[in-house]
Order: C-alpha cells, then structure tokens, then sequence
C-alpha cells in the first residue's frame, strides 16, 4: 500500500536579526547547528508530525532579514495528521507549533494545498517594505530591530526619481550577487517611497518594492542606490545606465538588513499553478 502524500503551505513570520537568513546551513566549526528560520521550522515540524519534513520557500532572506509573509510549502505523509492533537486538520499545526518554536518566528497558518502548488515556482510576485531613519538619533529603541539608519539627510523626490528608473523588466546584474549559470533579468513592478515619519519616528521613510522574483542582495542594493541619490552624492541619472551592466557595479552600496521585511507573496487562482511554475522556471533573457 502506497502512503497517501499531502502538501501543506505554511505561512511564516519572523524577526531576522539573530538567525543567519532563512537557507538551512552548514554547522559551525565547533560541531554546533547554524541557527537558521528553515532549520528552526523544519525541527519543529519534525517533532511534531513524527516524520522528516522538507520546505520550499517563497523566497530566501539572507540574515537579518525579516519577514511578516513568507510562504513555504512541504510534502508529507498524509497519515501523519493523524493524531489526538491534530485529529487530521492541518490548521491545529498552528497551535503545536507555537509551543516549540522561540518567540522570534512564527507559523500563523498552515493549510492543505494542491500538490501543483509551489511556494517557490507558482509566485507571482515578492513584496518587500525596507525602514529605514536619517535622524541624527538613530532608529526608535522599539524599533531598532528593523528599521535602519542612514546618517545623512534625504530627498525624497530625488529618491523617487531614482526609484522609477528600476521600474518594468529589466537586466539587474549591476544590483545583484550573481549565481553561477541563473539570471539576473526581473520584472520590477513598483518601487515606491513613502514619507512614513511620526512624533515618535521622525526622518523616517519606507521603500515598498514588487516585483516577480528579486536576485541577492537585490532589494538592498536598490534602496542604497536610492538613498545615494537622496543624499545628493549621486546624480538621479546615474541609476539607469546601470541596468546595463552584466556585473556588479562596484558603485552600488549594499544598504543594511535589518530594515528589511518581506510583507507579502502572492499566488494565481489555484488552476494556474502549474502553468505559473511552468513560466518561472523557462529562463528569461
């Protein structure tokens, strides 16, 4: 008898600042595990379905990153929800999961999905919100965890005008950490800046940023651009030649982690899922 399969999505959030990104990671040259988000869940989920479970995940966040709407599914077998606590309902993962995982991540919904779903493969797009403060105080105390700092004071407009230029399909190897034999062509769909200061956060700003899938270190070399820009040690015509480049631009700042969260992955209507996953795997030129 041939063990019934079923693939669950999980839907993850977590405060980055002490894990090293999300990919699961070699241990330390002392023999101890390298903390990461997909080791943490993996374990957990582990112990709980009394099985070995793997995740595929929307998109990796390198370390420091943080995520409110990261999305993973998994594979396992059917049976394994059959216990008192769950009594077959993926949803109850939830509530286990919560008493084994640390208070810096959390699986908020767990649910069945059609096995032609991939958290990976069947996105439509990433969206990213990056914070970051130019006051000369530094980032709120109850904030500091995810907002960064940037020393010098910023136009806004000027950011924009930067921002615009990244806008639609484009080659972004002059802002990317290539990977051997991938490419670095994506679809920017908005970069937007938000003048987001309150009483209590002044000089704050956000870039939200969607696209169809972003390369490493890409979000963060974007906002650094923009905020070179916005400080006025770069012309606003400097981004757009850059998306010319077939290397990284040595230029190009990499602005810190920490201000970054990934908000959101969205998905077709579910009999589009294969499709989708067909499209973002053909590579684009």
């Amino acid at each position: 008898m041939i063990d019934e399969t079923l693939r669950l999505r999980l839907d993850i959030a977590y405060d980055g600042t002490d894990f090293h990104g999300w990919a699961r990671q070699r241990e330390q040259p002392d023999g101890t595990p390298t903390r990461t988000v997909q080791q943490t869940i993996q374990s957990a989920l582990s112990t709980v379905l009394r099985t070995p479970v793997e995740l595929t995940v929307a998109g990796r966040t390198d370390a420091g990153v943080h995520a409110s709407g990261q999305v993973a599914h998994a594979d396992i077998p059917a049976a394994s929800l059959d216990q008192r606590s769950i009594d077959g309902d993926p949803a109850r993962l939830v509530r286990r999961l919560a008493k084994l995982l640390p208070a810096d991540v959390r699986v908020y919904g767990v649910s069945a999905v059609s096995p032609l779903f991939d958290a990976r493969f069947s996105a439509l797009t990433r969206s990213y919100v990056y914070r970051v403060t130019t006051h000369p105080a530094g980032a709120l105390p109850t904030r500091a965890r995810d907002t960064a700092v940037w020393r010098r004071p910023v136009d806004i407009g000027a950011m924009q005008v930067a921002a615009d230029a990244f806008v639609g399909l484009h080659d972004f190897a002059a802002f990317c950490r290539a990977k051997p034999h991938a490419t670095t062509v994506r679809k920017v769909v908005e970069m937007r800046w938000v003048e987001a200061s309150t009483g209590e956060e002044p000089n704050l700003y956000e870039a939200h940023v969607t696209a169809d899938a972003f390369c490493w270190n890409m979000v963060r070399s974007l906002v650094a651009a923009c905020l070179q820009v916005g400080e006025g040690s770069k012309d606003p015509t400097w981004v757009e030649p850059l998306l010319g480049e077939t290397t990284r631009h040595p230029h190009v700042l990499l602005a810190p982690a920490k201000g970054l969260t990934l908000v959101d992955v969205s998905y077709p209507a579910p009999e589009h899922y294969a499709e989708r996953a067909r499209l973002t795997r053909a590579k684009r030129d």
